[in-house]
């Protein structure tokens, strides 16, 4: 699978997190002990203490809204895809951000969280929705395989072209590990995936269902050979309104402006009251009056 940037979530939480204030020990040493409240005091007037409060109180909100429209299996398919992409570099991925296995998925439930805010105080015009019918494409799922000179690629092609078995190929020269014990199978995507290379999603589509690509393409990560799996047919505006706004949804998760005018509004209908009066303002760059108590 094509590797970019391990994971961009509009909503990520940071690895920092903030303990309840209270007398109980957090650490000892042989100049004092570290209580809880002591830590709370020091990391609350952080800057990554503030940004964690913040998300702490935008995931309970988005939680109470959405928490049903999010499975726990949703969470788990789309964690299992990142480890599937990733393969073995996964857990080293993981380690490097200062992530476990379940702060991870507490990102992608974040996240996941935010896209039904965002598709749920969005407007879907009929004008929008044509005009993104327009350029789209359905979902394609396709084998690859990925090495890192042209010249291997042509004698994969070259081998392909006698009648080797693509899984057979993938198996001895790809070096993308996620896949290639699984015939170079990719999870599905469509042509606004922002994951998968541009130049591999233009030469994909111009596949029919059996077919490979002829020629090596070049992509990012190396030279890659692609064989289509399922191209359907584009189909009708009317089978696709759902894919369009999810579409839509999903550029809109990019787009800072419309980020914050809907994490405001879901704030200000949150019933948010800050009990720390030194976190007053902690919010000020959302609800512009205050709706904080002391």
């Amino acid at each position: 699978m094509n590797k970019k940037i391990f994971v961009g979530l509009a909503g990520a939480l940071l690895s920092v997190s903030l303990v309840a204030c209270g007398s109980k020990t957090v650490a000892v040493t042989n100049g004092g002990k570290i209580t809880q409240s002591e830590y709370y005091s020091s990391m609350k007037n952080t800057s990554n203490g503030k940004q964690v409060l913040q998300q702490m109180i935008l995931d309970k909100v988005l939680n109470k809204e959405y928490g049903k429209k999010v499975s726990d299996s949703e969470v788990n398919a789309q964690f299992n895809q990142y480890k599937s992409q990733y393969g073995s570099e996964f857990e080293t991925l993981l380690e490097q951000q200062g992530l476990t296995t379940s702060s991870f998925k507490n990102q992608l439930k974040s996240n996941l969280l935010l896209k039904e805010a965002v598709k749920d105080n969005i407007s879907y015009s009929k004008s929008d929705l044509q005009k993104q019918f327009k350029n789209f494409q359905p979902k394609v799922t396709v084998n690859e395989i990925l090495v890192s000179n042209k010249s291997t690629a042509e004698k994969v092609i070259s081998q392909l072209k006698d009648g080797k078995k693509f899984s057979d190929l993938a198996k001895k020269y790809s070096s993308d590990t996620s896949n290639k014990n699984n015939g170079g199978k990719m999870p599905a995507f469509d042509n606004t995936d922002s994951n998968v290379d541009s130049a591999f999603k233009k030469a994909a589509y111009k596949l029919s269902n059996g077919q490979y690509t002829k020629e090596p393409v070049k992509t990012q990560f190396g030279y890659q050979i692609i064989q289509m799996v399922n191209h359907p047919k584009k189909g009708s505006y009317n089978e696709h309104v759902n894919d369009l706004k999810e579409q839509i949804a999903n550029s809109k998760l990019n787009d800072s402006t419309t980020l914050k005018d809907v994490v405001t509004k879901v704030l200000k209908n949150g019933g948010v009251e800050i009990k720390d009066k030194d976190l007053q303002n902690i919010l000020s760059s959302y609800l512009t009056d205050t709706s904080s108590k002391k």
